[in-house]
């Protein structure tokens, strides 16, 4: 083994990664505790304004810590550009629009059945990135497409025995097909401040919300929902984001998004913990088979990142925002590795 790959595996090194591990997972936790408290909430908050505040939240709390951060870090990376306009308006319109979906598939809908539901996200933007960006897709990850779009089947039918589907999971769908096609505009400008694009989507994308909230003439709620919600945004999609940037330093975005896949899990654990929820045989039977599907897509991940760290010397990271998901490095990379910079170009 060459001298150089043996020093990635140092003991400091291996507690860096250790310590990336852990903020990984705890950025999961922070997104999956949206789902229940988000359940909760919507008894008092209205579908749209409940998605106007979590971004708001976001927004705002992530542009507090960008005030308390040292002007060093924040001049590391590229700002947005009139070139970057059309993915971050795209980005912004689909984050308005994937929110409500969601909080009108919570009103109806199971919050487990809804937190293992956002799993079918990893199918739509895994399609979208073949079908649009040219991406490859892998054997393995294509069978686990096949079972975590089975599970969301299973999980999206009211009744089995009249195949009648359930009104919330059609709208958690939608917002899982928002989602896919914001993380497709999303990534085309990863690489630019990432402080920048979370303010924007979270201010922008709450102010659209909150816009059609008006416009539909929804009830504001009382202040302490709107303070509660808020910081639910915060916590939820603004901390997550950051923590989940932070790891993905140390460990990559394939790395960090596969252990970023135990999010629903964790959400749908905190459902029966926090609203008692019942467990259902359908629900288990879809869980079974979301588990394999998405066992399968951290494997697929996790395979790919480990032949990459081994094949070269040179490590890279890459820079990312909110729902970077699974499907990030399972495209094909074509490495120049004889180059002293080691290029890195994608086939987009």
């Amino acid at each position: 083994m060459p001298k150089d790959v043996k020093e990635i595996n140092r003991p400091p090194q291996m507690n860096k990664k250790i310590s990336a591990i852990f903020l990984a997972i705890l950025a999961a936790t922070f997104y999956a505790v949206s789902t229940p408290l988000s359940k909760l909430l919507l008894q008092n908050v209205t579908p749209t304004f409940m998605a106007s505040f979590l971004y708001f939240g976001a927004g705002i709390g992530i542009g507090i810590v960008y005030l308390f951060t040292p002007k060093a870090v924040k001049d590391q990376s590229e700002k947005l550009t009139k070139k970057d306009l059309p993915y971050t308006l795209g980005m912004i319109l689909l984050d308005i629009a994937a929110p409500i979906f969601l909080m009108l598939g919570l009103s109806s809908a199971t919050a487990a059945n809804v937190s293992l539901l956002n799993n079918f996200e990893i199918v739509v933007t895994s399609i979208i990135a073949l079908v649009i960006f040219k991406e490859a897709i892998s054997a393995r990850l294509w069978f686990a497409i096949v079972l975590i779009t089975a599970a969301s089947m299973v999980l999206s039918f009211q009744d089995l025995s009249s195949l009648q589907f359930s009104t919330g999971s059609l709208f958690v769908l939608a917002a899982c097909l928002c989602w896919g096609l914001e993380n497709n505009c999303t990534r085309k400008i990863s690489g630019k401040s990432t402080y920048e694009i979370v303010i924007l989507k979270g201010l922008f994308s709450g102010l659209g919300s909150l816009i059609i909230s008006f416009v539909i003439s929804e009830k504001m709620p009382q202040i302490k929902y709107v303070l509660f919600a808020l910081l639910l945004g915060f916590v939820a999609y603004g901390l997550s984001i950051f923590v989940y940037i932070r790891a993905q330093k140390e460990l990559g975005a394939a790395k960090t998004s596969a252990y970023y896949a135990v999010a629903p899990f964790i959400g749908a654990l905190l459902s029966f913990v926090i609203l008692h929820e019942a467990l259902t045989d359908t629900f288990v039977a879809a869980l079974v088979i979301m588990i394999a599907g998405t066992a399968l897509v951290v494997m697929d991940t996790l395979i790919l990142h480990h032949k990459h760290l081994h094949t070269h010397v040179t490590t890279y990271t890459h820079d990312g925002t909110t729902h970077n998901h699974i499907i990030e490095h399972s495209h094909v990379h074509n490495h120049m590795a004889n180059c002293s910079n080691h290029q890195h170009k994608h086939n987009l």
